[in-house]
């Protein structure tokens, strides 16, 4: 390799060793997240330039304790580090990224890395922390031990990666252009005992422990793991973040609300009186609808917000080892706690963390479930209702009660995804029990704010681009169907009545009007198929056509003079369990390699949701509720 060439590098290592943030560390905001082609496993790549003004391209390699490939995930990384992925470069240089706190899982991959004979570094991350607990490594001697260059580093401070940036330049200095001889085979059973051995032999000899261990981490177990005090402690970290979701949010969702409304009212005072159509096209059909969905960005940012921080702090493997028991007694697998809670953010990437699952019965279980989980995008949806419905008062002197509710209704996810998954076990695979959960508990650590800052802006920024492209194509085809055709001339009522989308919605009135939907609603649901909280959208456009401009800007008091309370509670239930998402189907369609259980999912959530849906508004009418 010439010095000018450019480095193509490579991050691998276990998970919960600061590779990521080591990898936010290096390259910034100058990284791009994509999907590998034909398989959903995130691909984060990024750039950065050496002291010396070298160009270097990096690539953050989903973790991994072997490259046995028994995940997904774990295929990705060995297919890269060997060079078989089709359109990815092989790397010039693998960064092999550990816990200086705890080398033993990493070592025994390094011993397998070096099989496959490509230059590689060993990254020693958060070697702070290991010297101040008394953790002695002695450098030279592992690398000796371990034939292999090593460097240190402290990937969550300024500087931290100075000497990583240094060595770089180094490499590419001597131009490693080697002949790679790949002595690498599947490793079997014994194959990784003896290379655990191995990585112990290493550590005894090259790294001193502190004789009696007492950190910070081990004092905050003892209290958070403890089988009843960590349940009530993860269940107030939940109930906290949910009523951080309605109440710390509704100042920017007022502002945001405000800013749109007022747009709207510039467009209909700039435009002129003649131009009616336009002027519904651009207040009703864009700035109401598109703005109806954006005015929910906080709450997003806000659930967000916490699990990056509860992921970054080090609580989240905590919190599935402390549901491993209430998740077994389920028919779930330990592992599939983090899978699940993610998908409080979007069920997509909670069922592409399902690879974290080996086995493929307990992996598809979780898979099955995960769009129960109350996704962001069923928040506007929520939002909205108990906004208009739920009055603003303080319960018990300090609780929100319209947080409460969708405290509960959070809660009525995660109870019905244990059901579900129960009953698939009593009649699918009642003979099948789940592993032993195993999982490795990291430090806690302070969450480095820039991780967290990009993690949230990538995820916002996915938000709006989902606003500005399937959303906005939604809305203009609501405001289409709910404008054409016009009313003939002498007609009495609101001019949606003559229009497709009403005729569309009176065509499944008649299926619907069991569980108290009227047609408005029946052509909401349509278009949120392609995205659940299309439907907020389509119900401001579809009321604000019919109802004039006030409704635009108060969408929730229409809905209040419009719906009977029963509807609504009928409403909310039904978006609790009805599959409307067509990219989680997809997305279960590609990681479970089969349309059948796309199909089952769809089926199945639907029924729940009809039926949950009668039950709640033959109730509600049975009490007396209107």
């Amino acid at each position: 390799m010439s010095a000018a060439a450019s480095l193509r590098l490579a991050l691998v290592g276990a998970p919960n060793t600061g590779k990521t943030s080591l990898f936010n560390s290096l390259t910034g905001s100058r990284q791009k997240v994509a999907n590998y082609p034909g398989v959903t496993v995130e691909r984060k790549s990024g750039g950065f330039v050496t002291p010396e003004g070298r160009s270097v391209t990096v690539l953050d390699l989903p973790g991994t304790y072997s490259l046995r490939g028994r995940s997904p995930d774990e295929e990705i990384t060995r297919d890269i580090v060997l060079g078989r992925f089709e359109g990815e470069a092989v790397p010039d240089l693998m960064l092999c990224v550990a816990d200086a706190t705890n080398l033993r899982l990493t070592l025994r991959l390094v011993l397998e890395l070096k099989r496959v004979g490509r230059p590689m570094m060993l990254v020693l991350n958060m070697i702070d922390i290991a010297r101040r607990r008394g953790v002695d490594i002695d450098l030279d001697k592992l690398s000796a031990e371990l034939g292999l260059p090593i460097v240190t580093s402290v990937a969550v401070r300024k500087g931290g990666v100075d000497e990583l940036l240094r060595r770089t330049d180094e490499f590419l200095d001597r131009g490693h252009e080697v002949a790679v001889t790949n002595e690498w085979t599947a490793p079997t059973i014994a194959d990784l005992k003896a290379a655990q051995r191995e990585a112990d032999r290493i550590i005894a000899a090259a790294v001193t422990l502190p004789a009696k261990p007492d950190t910070l981490t081990t004092r905050i177990d003892s209290v958070v793991l403890h089988p009843i005090g960590g349940l009530v402690i993860l269940a107030l970290i939940l109930f906290v973040m949910f009523q951080a979701v309605f109440s710390w949010a509704q100042p920017a969702m007022e502002f945001l609300s405000g800013s749109f409304a007022a747009l709207g009212q510039l467009i209909h005072d700039w435009l002129p009186e003649s131009w009616t159509l336009l002027q519904s096209f651009l207040q009703n059909g864009l700035i109401s609808g598109v703005g109806s969905v954006i005015v929910f960005l906080p709450q997003i940012i806000m659930i967000f917000l916490f699990i990056l921080l509860l992921e970054d702090f080090g609580y989240m493997a905590r919190a599935a080892f402390l549901m491993d028991r209430i998740m077994g007694g389920a028919g779930l697998h330990g592992r599939a706690f983090i899978p699940l809670l993610s998908s409080f953010a979007c069920a997509i990437p909670g069922i592409m963390a399902t690879r974290v699952i080996d086995n493929r019965r307990d992996r598809l279980t979780t898979i099955l479930i995960a769009p129960l989980m109350t996704c962001s995008a069923r928040i506007p949806v929520y939002t909205l209702i108990i906004s208009a419905f739920v009055p603003a008062e303080t319960v018990w002197g300090f609780v929100n009660l319209q947080g409460l509710v969708m405290f509960g209704l959070y809660a009525a996810g995660i109870i019905s995804a244990l059901s579900v998954s129960a009953i698939a076990k009593f009649f699918l695979w009642r003979d099948h029990a789940p592993a032993p959960f195993m999982l490795e508990l990291p430090d806690y650590k302070m969450p480095r704010l820039k991780s967290i800052a990009i993690g949230v802006f990538t995820r916002a920024k996915m938000f709006l681009y989902r606003a500005g492209t399937t959303i906005l194509s939604m809305m203009v085809l609501i405001w289409a169907l709910a404008s054409f055709p016009q009313a003939p001339a002498g007609a009495e009522g609101p001019a949606i009545n003559y229009s497709l989308a009403a005729m569309i919605g009176k065509a499944l009135e008649p299926l619907l009007a069991p569980i108290g939907f009227n047609w408005q609603i029946a052509v909401a649901l349509i278009p949120g198929m392609a995205a659940r909280e299309v439907a907020v959208a389509a119900l401001g456009t579809v009321y604000s056509i019919e109802g004039g401009k006030e409704a635009a800007d108060q969408i929730g008091q229409v809905l209040a003079q419009k719906w009977g309370l029963a509807t609504a509670l009928s409403l909310l239930v039904w978006y609790i369990f009805a599959p409307q998402c067509a990219s989680t189907l997809a997305v279960i369609r590609r990681e479970t390699g089969s349309a059948k259980w796309m199909v089952v999912t769809f089926v199945y959530m639907l029924a729940l949701a009809y039926v949950a849906s009668l039950l709640t508004y033959s109730l509600a009418r049975a009490l007396g509720v209107s």
